[in-house]
Parts: structure tokens; C-alpha cells; sequence
């Protein structure tokens, strides 16, 4: 089943297990939603009525989009302005439309790997030892979206030590004597 939904003044076709990009909706990563403007919603060819029809979402994460550069020039009159802007928007896993829910795919690997790690012997834990954060979920930004990367700063390299041993080893020179100033002719009478 799929609905056309209207949120953020834009329009999706959405369907259940969809991940889309909307304009920023008030809500933290996990929560779920409704998306209450049903335009239109359809089973195959055959169109439903959307007004008994609901779409529920759950929010994916807050991010940024792509950034936008805003320049503004008036020409022969040194005027020149360079701005940039990234609207914020919220990604959703759409989850049900109307009574279809999303299928999930993922357990399968866990049950698996779960056996293994319970037979395995655990090492006994020094209590003197300083507990580990627990580590936040790396999730994929949805396409389109453009994430920081982290640097790291590096020194400025000596000046070369090569280049003032040489200066240490030559005798100073004295400066140049200054000429004298040119003499200006006579003015004639």
C-alpha cells in the first residue's frame, strides 16, 4: 500500500519501510509519529479513501542538508556578498500506512551471532579499571546529506635547521656603507 502525504509544504509518495527527508519536525531520533495530510492512498492500481488512511513514521535522526551558497554581485560597484545556508531536516523510516506495516529484516543476524557469544568464557573484570562509555549507534545519513569529518590539527613544521647552521657559521658582515646623496646641478640665474 502506498499514500501521497503532504508535510513541510512538499509532497512524498511514501510506502511502508521508506527512508525520506523532510523539512525539520519537532521530535528526537526514535520517537514515532502521524502524518496527518493524506492526499492520496492506493493498494496496487485501485485508489483508497485517504481520509480514513494514516501514516506513521519513526524518526530516523535531526540533520542538516546540503549546504547552499547565496552570492550577491552589482556590477562596476564593488559589491559583493557571500553567504551560505543548510536548511535542517529530519529523516524518517516510514513504518505503517494505513493497516500495512513494515517488514523487518534485521533480527535474523542477531539470533546467530547471540549462541556464539554466550559460549564463549567470559574474563573475570578488575574492578580498579575505569568503565567504558557506551558506544552511540552509527547510523547512515540519507543520500544527499553531507556529514563533518572530524580533523585533526597538525603542528607547523620547524623552520629548517640546515638554513641557520649556515648563518651561525659565516662571520656577520658589516653593512653596507650608504652612498652619499647625489648633488643637485645649480639652478642656473
Amino acid at each position: 500500500m502506498f499514500a501521497v502525504v503532504r508535510t513541510g509544504g512538499k509532497q512524498y509518495r511514501v510506502a511502508p519501510g521508506d527512508k525520506i527527508a523532510v523539512e525539520k519536525l519537532a521530535g528526537d531520533a526514535g520517537d514515532t509519529i502521524t502524518l496527518g495530510d493524506v492526499l492520496l492512498a492506493g493498494d496496487g492500481g485501485e485508489i483508497k479513501d485517504a481520509a480514513k488512511v494514516t501514516v506513521s513514521a519513526e524518526i530516523i535522526a535531526q540533520a542538516k542538508s546540503e549546504k547552499v551558497t547565496v552570492f550577491k554581485k552589482r556590477r562596476r560597484h564593488n559589491y559583493r556578498r557571500k553567504a551560505g545556508h543548510r536548511q535542517q531536516m529530519t529523516l524518517l523510516r516510514i513504518v505503517q500506512v494505513g493497516d500495512v506495516k513494515a517488514e523487518k529484516k534485521a533480527p535474523a543476524k542477531k539470533a546467530e551471532a547471540a549462541p556464539a557469544a554466550e559460549a564463549a568464557p567470559k574474563a573475570p573484570k578488575a574492578e580498579a579499571a575505569p568503565k567504558a562509555a557506551p558506544k552511540a549507534k552509527a547510523t547512515e545519513p540519507a543520500k544527499g546529506v553531507e556529514v563533518k569529518k572530524e580533523t585533526t590539527a597538525r603542528k607547523a613544521e620547524p623552520v629548517k635547521k640546515a638554513a641557520t647552521a649556515k648563518a651561525a657559521d659565516k662571520p656577520a658582515k658589516k653593512p653596507a656603507a650608504k652612498k652619499p646623496a647625489a648633488k643637485k646641478p645649480a639652478a642656473k640665474k
